[in-house]
């Protein structure tokens, strides 16, 4: 797999568009707001923001709802996710497991609701070993 470079200009763009998003979050129970914006192959960006619930367990990341976003509009692959929270959150394990089906090499920008990428790394390194349809036995 081929790392694509970000350009300065496409982090700050993605950056600032899950900022943007941040600012629709639904979190009244944790006051987490964390928004997401995923860069597909296309060119496009698809936003989302984390929505919790009263039954905790029913609540849905940012980075979750916006890879579901993409997929269903046609998306299948990606270049980068940028996650935005006021410390620099890092996507929880299921967040990584989704990213991790639609690409180890997606690039993946941390950053705080001021706009500082505070780390920079690939789905493949947040989740190392990842479980993938490689691990899964072949179909009858």
């Amino acid at each position: 797999m081929t790392q694509m470079m970000l350009t300065d200009n496409q982090k700050s763009t993605l950056v600032q568009a899950a900022a943007n998003a941040r600012q629709r979050a639904y979190a009244p129970y944790s006051k987490y707001p964390v928004g997401a914006a995923v860069l597909g192959a296309s060119g496009r960006i698809y936003t989302a923001a984390n929505v919790e619930n009263a039954a905790y367990p029913l609540a849905i990341c940012a980075e979750r709802a916006a890879i579901v976003k993409a997929i269903s509009e046609g998306e299948r692959k990606f270049t980068a996710i940028a996650v935005v929270s006021s410390n620099g959150g890092s996507p929880c394990g299921s967040c990584r497991q989704v990213m991790a089906e639609f690409g180890l090499d997606t690039r993946v920008l941390i950053a705080t609701a001021m706009g500082a990428i505070l780390r920079e790394s690939t789905v493949e390194e947040l989740l190392p070993g990842a479980f993938g349809p490689q691990d899964l036995p072949p179909g009858e």
